[in-house]
C-alpha cells in the first residue's frame, strides 16, 4: 500500500530560508534605490486596485515602487537616527505604517505631486466601502444605465441579492422602488454586487502622498 501523503514529513528549513532570502533581497533593493534616487516618497492608496497600480508602474518605469513588508523596508532605511542609512531617513521609516508603499524617483517633488493629484480612476466600490451617494432603483421594468434591460435569466440573481424582483411577461420588474444604499452606509457584499450590476462606479482609486525625503531633507504633506 502506498504511503499516505498526510504522513509525509515536510522540513520547514527551505521555507524559512526562502523567506529570509526574500527579506534580505528587499533590504538590499531598498538601500540600492536610496543610493540611486534623489527622492523618496511614502504613499497610501484609496480603493486599492492592482491594475491601476500596474498602469502607474508602467508609466513610471524610470522609478521604483515598493508595496508591503513595511518592517523590512523601515529596517533598511533605519528606524532611528542612529540606525538611519542616510540623514533623516528614519522619518520615512516612521511613516511606514498600514497600507503604504515607497516610491523612489529622480522626478521633482512638484512633478510627482502634480501627477498623483491628477491621477484618479472611477471604479466599483467593494464590500466595506462607505457609500457616498444614495442609489434608488425605481419601480417598473429594471434597467441598468439608460436603456440596458436585465435579461430574464438574471432575475433570480437580483432577487438573491435582496431586490424584490419578479418576472412580468418575461421582463425583470420591481413592484416598488428599491434603495440599494444610502449615503453613509457601509456596503455589504450584496450591496456592492448590486452596484456593479447596475454599472454604478462610486469608488475612486487615488494615490495619496504622505511625506517625502529629498537629498537629506524631510517633508510631510
Amino acid at each position: 500500500m502506498p504511503k499516505s501523503k498526510r504522513q509525509k514529513i515536510v522540513s520547514l528549513t527551505k521555507t524559512e530560508s526562502k523567506g529570509r532570502a526574500d527579506k534580505e533581497a528587499l533590504f538590499e533593493q531598498i538601500r540600492t534605490c536610496a543610493d540611486e534616487f534623489n527622492n523618496i516618497f511614502v504613499f497610501s492608496v484609496e480603493n486599492m486596485r492592482n491594475y491601476y497600480l500596474k498602469d502607474i508602474r508602467n508609466e513610471w518605469k524610470s522609478s521604483r515602487f515598493f508595496f508591503g513588508k513595511n518592517k523590512v523596508m523601515a529596517k533598511a532605511l533605519g528606524n532611528t537616527e542612529e540606525e538611519e542609512y542616510k540623514e533623516k531617513l528614519h522619518h520615512i521609516a516612521d511613516a511606514l505604517i498600514g497600507d503604504v508603499g515607497l516610491l523612489f524617483t529622480n522626478k521633482s517633488v512638484e512633478e510627482v505631486k502634480k501627477f498623483f493629484e491628477d491621477y484618479k480612476q472611477q471604479d466599483y466600490p467593494r464590500s466595506g466601502y462607505v457609500a457616498t451617494d444614495e442609489v434608488v432603483i425605481p419601480s417598473g421594468p429594471v434597467k441598468r444605465g439608460a436603456e440596458d434591460s436585465f435579461p430574464h435569466n438574471m432575475e433570480p440573481q437580483l432577487r438573491g441579492l435582496g431586490m424584490p424582483t419578479m418576472l412580468k411577461n418575461g421582463i425583470v420588474t420591481l413592484p416598488v422602488d428599491y434603495t440599494i444604499c444610502k449615503v453613509g452606509d457601509t456596503l455589504t457584499p450584496h450591496q456592492a454586487q448590486l452596484l456593479k450590476l447596475f454599472y454604478i462606479q462610486m469608488a475612486e482609486f487615488q494615490v495619496q502622498l504622505k511625506c517625502a525625503w529629498t537629498n537629506g531633507e524631510f517633508e510631510e504633506f
